[in-house]
């Protein structure tokens, strides 16, 4: 009797923990929901079966700089971005997800709404790059650089993108602009 009840016991916590489901709006390293650093563009619709996956028409992929392919919910709200490895081709893989929607966030709870503040706060900031309208401040422990438009700074860093920008001259309540995932 104990031995049929233990084999229940084990059963029953196999069961729970394989399944578990995987949640569709958390960010980690490699991967973001189901889509992961080895997704295959042909897969998209497999990933987001209930959302509208808008990719350009080859012709339009010849003519544009970039071949992106915007995600929308049910509601038409934009998701993410998402930028392949390879132009015109299925077995392209996602180089970079440009994250749109506040739902997605990282394991720390950081997300398109969040600040400067809770980034320096939740993680280590691998570099900062002074651009001509904005900061992208890199955190190497989950493959993302955030982007923070220079009218958030001090009046003197916003008209020169050659001054080297520190940490500490960046508001703690500096808004995300938007964040982005970069997969190699």
């Amino acid at each position: 009797m104990r031995k049929i009840l233990l084999s229940l016991i084990i059963i029953t916590v196999i069961f729970t923990s394989c399944s578990k489901e995987k949640n569709p709006f958390l960010i980690e390293k490699n991967n973001i929901g189901m889509l992961t650093d080895s997704t295959k563009i042909a897969d998209l619709n497999m990933i987001f079966p209930n959302d509208s996956i808008v990719k350009l028409t080859n012709e339009e992929a010849f003519q544009s700089a970039n071949y992106d392919i915007e995600i929308f919910d049910k509601s038409e709200n934009a998701l993410l971005v998402l930028s392949p490895n390879k132009m015109i081709d299925s077995t392209a893989t996602i180089s970079t997800i440009k994250v749109l929607d506040s739902r997605y966030k990282t394991e720390k709870g950081i997300t398109t709404k969040s600040t400067f503040g809770d980034i320096q706060k939740h993680y280590k900031i691998s570099n900062i790059q002074n651009t001509i309208k904005n900061v992208v401040v890199f955190v190497n422990e989950i493959n993302a650089f955030f982007t923070i438009d220079k009218k958030e700074l001090p009046a003197s860093l916003q008209f020169d993108s050659n001054v080297k920008i520190e940490a500490i001259q960046i508001p703690e309540t500096a808004k995300i602009k938007y964040f982005m995932i970069g997969w190699n």
